[in-house]
C-alpha cells in the first residue's frame, strides 16, 4: 500500500508530507463533490484542487508552483492518491498538468505568466489537443495544418478528436503541420484559447467511464505566432517531452485503481462466506490475492523508478516511462478483473466500486500511447543500448 511505498528510497520527506496531507484532504473533500453532471463535476474538482493549493504541483515555482521544475514523483503520488478514491478527480488533476505541461516546458515568459497562474488556481481548465481522426499514437501522421496568415499569425484548419476536457477547457495546446520538413519534423505547437473564432466543438464523445471528451473542428482559426511553443517545426519535440513527464503518471493512476481493487478484494474476501467459511480461506482466492499484491508492488517500483530518474535530472526517461505505463496499466486491468470475479454478481453491479474500477481502467491501456506502442518504444530503446558485436579474433 502507499504507506509502505513511501518508505522506499525514491522519496524525500517532502513527498511523505505531501502524500499525508493530500490523502487527508481527499478523504474529507471528494465525497462531497458533485458526480451526476460530468462537466460540472470536473469543474468542481478543478476548483477544489486549486483552492486547496494542490494544483501548485502542476506548474513551476516561478508561477506559483511548488517546485522549480515539475516534480514527477509528486505528480505520480497525487494521481495514485486520487485514483484510489475517485477516477474523475484523478482525471481533473491530470489534465491540468498535461494540458499546461507544454507551456511550462516550452512557453515564452509571456505565455507562462498568462496561462499558468490561472491553471494553478483552478480558475482555468487546460487541454492537450494532439490526436486526430487518422492520427493517434502515430503523431508524425498529423494532418491539421498551420499556414501563415500575414506576418504575425497562423491559420489552423483541421480536426482533433478524443480530446480530454474538450468542450469545457479554457484553452488547448494544439499540434499542427507547419511544413518545415516532412513527417515529425514539420509540426509545431500553439496555445489556442477556447473562444477563438473558428474553433467549435463538433461532438461530445461518451465513453464507458464518463469523462468530458470531444471532437474539435478548426476552420480558419487565427492564432498569433507569439502563441507558438518552441521553435517552428519543434511540435514533435514539444509533444514527446511533455509525454515523457506525464506518461509515468498514467502508470501511477493505474496503480491507484489497482490498489483500490486489491483493497476491495481483501475486504470482500474476508467477510464473504462460502461453503461455511470466509472466501479468503480458499486457496484459489489466496492465489489471486498473491498475484494481485505482487503485481501492484512491481508496478509501483516501475512507476516510481521512472519518476525518480526524471526528477534526478535525466534528460529523457523514454524507456523507463514506457515500461511503467505499459506494465502498470496492464496489471491493473488484471487485478481489477480478479476483483470483479471474486465479487461474483456484485462485481458487475452498477454502484459497486469494482464495477466502476473495471470501466475506469480500460482507457488507460490506450491513451498517451497504447500498450502495443509502448512495446515498440521499449524495444527500440533496448536495441539502441545493445553493445556492438565483438569482432572475431583473427585465426
Amino acid at each position: 500500500m502507499l504507506s509502505e511505498t513511501l518508505s522506499w528510497p525514491f522519496f524525500d520527506d517532502e513527498h511523505r508530507t505531501f502524500a499525508g496531507k493530500f490523502s487527508r484532504w481527499a478523504d474529507a473533500t471528494l465525497p462531497g463533490l458533485p458526480h451526476d453532471d460530468v462537466d460540472a463535476a470536473c469543474r468542481a474538482r478543478v476548483k477544489a484542487l486549486g483552492e486547496a493549493g494542490f494544483l501548485d504541483a502542476v506548474v513551476p515555482s516561478a508561477y506559483g508552483g511548488t517546485h522549480d521544475t515539475l516534480d514527477v514523483r509528486t505528480l505520480c503520488l497525487a494521481r495514485e492518491i486520487l485514483a484510489f478514491r475517485d477516477g474523475l478527480s484523478d482525471f481533473s488533476f491530470a489534465m491540468q498538468g498535461l494540458g499546461s505541461g507544454a507551456i511550462s516546458l516550452f512557453g515564452s515568459e509571456e505565455l507562462k505568466k498568462k496561462y499558468l497562474p490561472p491553471v494553478r488556481q483552478g480558475k482555468s481548465i487546460a487541454a492537450f489537443a494532439l490526436s486526430e481522426p487518422e492520427a493517434g499514437s502515430d503523431v508524425a501522421a498529423l494532418a491539421m495544418t498551420a499556414k501563415p496568415d500575414g506576418n504575425a499569425h497562423v491559420r489552423l484548419d483541421g480536426a482533433k478528436t478524443w480530446i480530454s476536457n474538450g468542450g469545457i477547457a479554457s484553452f488547448y495546446v494544439v499540434f499542427a503541420r507547419s511544413g518545415e520538413a516532412p513527417g515529425a519534423r514539420g509540426l509545431s505547437a500553439y496555445v489556442v484559447d477556447a473562444d477563438t473564432p473558428g474553433l467549435t466543438v463538433a461532438e461530445r464523445i461518451e465513453v464507458i467511464a464518463p469523462h468530458p471528451l470531444a471532437t474539435l473542428n478548426f476552420e480558419g482559426v487565427r492564432v498569433p505566432l507569439t502563441n507558438r511553443l518552441g521553435a517552428p517545426g519543434e511540435g514533435f519535440k514539444v509533444a514527446m517531452a511533455t509525454l515523457d513527464i506525464f506518461r509515468s503518471t498514467v502508470g501511477a493512476a493505474a496503480l491507484g485503481f489497482a490498489r483500490r481493487a486489491l483493497h476491495e478484494t481483501l475486504t470482500h474476501a474476508s467477510s464473504r462466506k462460502l461453503f461455511g467459511a470466509p472466501l479468503a480461506d480458499l486457496q484459489l482466492t489466496q492465489a489471486a490475492i498473491a498475484d494481485s499484491a505482487t503485481e501492484a508492488d512491481a508496478a509501483a517500483l516501475l512507476v516510481y523508478r521512472a519518476a525518480w530518474t526524471k526528477d534526478k535530472g535525466a534528460a529523457r526517461v523514454t524507456r523507463e516511462a514506457a515500461m511503467a505505463k505499459m506494465y502498470a496499466t496492464e496489471v491493473a486491468q488484471s487485478i481489477i478483473d480478479r476483483a470483479v470475479q471474486l465479487h461474483g454478481g456484485l462485481g458487475v453491479t452498477k454502484g459497486v466500486k469494482v464495477e466502476e474500477l473495471y470501466r475506469e481502467i480500460r482507457a488507460l491501456r490506450i491513451y498517451e500511447g497504447a500498450t502495443e506502442v509502448q512495446k515498440i518504444v521499449i524495444a527500440r530503446e533496448a536495441l539502441k543500448q545493445q553493445p556492438p558485436k565483438p569482432a572475431l579474433a583473427a585465426e
